[in-house]
């Protein structure tokens, strides 16, 4: 039984503690290190695993150890860690955005199976999508583990080339907010047209998960699925068109781009912390 510690009780934690139990994985074999009383307790009460004030403690037994904690606290907490790390040698898994392999393997030492990735949000409801990265001393057997623990939320692949992780983080990783963005600017322009906002949002929010989903069933090409929905001279045709000529292709590379940038920042401005 691989024996599974979480450092970091928030969102993604949960929604990945959820995933496993759902999957078959014991709730002994799970143990959690959160700050907060209140969190711990619910941690317990809902999901039955042990909780722990102390990072030590939920990873003292740990064949894997989930990094479930903002980029900026990671620094912090390698030293608690040390002993149990030299002990233990699991398998680390980071779901922290930005901060690179190398940065962890100098907090957390070099000798380790390390396995970086990037979820999002939409892991919350199982239907997430991660890109995976692993040092070279993460071995297969090791992979396909990290694997399946990510997959209990959703979608997972692979990147061979690390770089492509702030890549991840900007299409996957924030492409919900881009998401939301096209429903909210969807809803205005029919609100600004006389549709009642419940409607406007109501229509938008089906038509995109509707849209989604015929993508990911159907396996067909997004463009085959769109020349398919446009008639020529027709009303798909027009607002494809008006997009054409707001470059919004053109728009939505430069804004994956900028994000792609931030991350690499974000992650340059922890080279310095030891």
């Amino acid at each position: 039984m691989t024996r599974i510690a979480f450092i970091g009780g928030g969102n993604m934690a949960r929604s990945l503690i959820g995933g496993l139990l759902k999957t078959g994985v014991a709730a002994s074999a799970i143990t959690v290190a959160e700050p907060r009383a209140d969190a711990r307790q619910e941690l317990g009460r809902e999901f039955g695993i042990a909780s722990y004030a102390e990072n030590r403690l939920a990873a003292a037994e740990a064949d894997v150890l989930v990094l479930a904690v903002k980029p900026q606290i990671m620094p912090a907490i390698h030293a608690e860690l040390l002993d149990t790390l030299a002990r233990q040698r699991p398998m680390l898994i980071s779901i922290a955005a930005g901060v690179r392999i190398d940065q962890l393997e100098r907090w957390f030492g070099h000798a380790l199976p390390i396995v970086r990735c990037m979820p999002n949000t939409p892991s919350l409801i199982g239907a997430g999508a991660t890109g995976l990265f692993a040092n070279r001393r993460t071995s297969p057997e090791q992979r396909a583990k990290a694997q399946h623990i990510m997959d209990a939320v959703g979608l997972t692949r692979w990147v061979e080339d690390e770089s492509l992780m702030d890549t991840v983080t900007a299409v996957s990783g924030s492409g919900p907010a881009y998401f939301f963005a096209m429903v909210e600017a969807l809803e205005h322009a029919a609100f600004a047209q006389g549709m009642s906002r419940e409607t406007a949002r109501a229509l938008a929010a089906q038509t995109c998960l509707g849209a989604g989903r015929m993508l990911v069933e159907s396996g067909e090409d997004p463009g085959v699925l769109r020349q398919r929905v446009t008639s020529p001279n027709g009303t798909t045709q027009a607002a494809l068109e008006s997009l054409a000529t707001d470059h919004f292709a053109q728009a939505v590379a430069h804004a994956v781009a900028a994000a792609t940038r931030r991350g690499a920042e974000l992650a340059a401005a922890l080279d310095n912390v030891s």
